[in-house]
């Protein structure tokens, strides 16, 4: 074979070989294209599907932290004796309760949003807890009114968590 030949072969494969590279690279581009699709799609699907729940949570969210806010917990939850002690723990009992019947929510709420309701939380009952270690407050009646007044001066924890969740789901839409 000599070098007119394989010139002859090398100009007769080229336009083959690039056509077959072009090929290659255009089919490349539409998978690739069609995967990102498939793809986009069903997530599209899946947030369709998820957002009423996402959406739920939220609502529960709401509903937890609006009653355990302390001048909505102290009016629904009587004390059943005078003792301050047994008031504070049925308080504190009460929010654990509605803590725990909640908990799954935070498969649905990001996880900033569920450490600030964490936060309200332990702020109420800690908040509790220090109005019953005052001087003054000897009985569960005198419990609630420290409590209350302490409400006056400042904003009850679950407030800034309510705004928190306020602001998350107006970004949702």
């Amino acid at each position: 074979m000599d070098i007119d030949d394989l010139l002859t072969l090398i100009f007769n494969l080229a336009p083959a070989l690039i056509v077959g590279a072009l090929a290659y690279y255009f089919f490349k581009q539409f998978i690739e294209n069609e995967d990102n699709r498939r793809r986009f799609l069903l997530q599209k699907d899946m947030q369709k599907a998820s957002f009423p729940l996402r959406l739920q949570a939220y609502e529960r969210i709401t509903l937890f932290l609006e009653r355990i806010a302390p001048s909505k917990l102290l009016t629904r939850t009587n004390p059943t004796s005078s003792n301050k002690e047994d008031y504070e723990s049925l308080l504190i009992a009460t929010i654990e309760q509605e803590f725990e019947h909640n908990l799954t929510q935070q498969i649905y709420v990001s996880d900033q949003c569920w450490s600030i309701t964490q936060a309200a939380k332990n702020a109420t009952i800690q908040l509790i807890r220090k109005a019953t270690m005052k001087e003054g407050t000897d009985t569960a009646e005198k419990l609630r009114e420290v409590v209350l007044t302490e409400l006056m001066d400042k904003a009850a924890p679950s407030n800034a968590a309510l705004a928190f969740i306020k602001e998350e789901v107006s970004t949702m839409w």
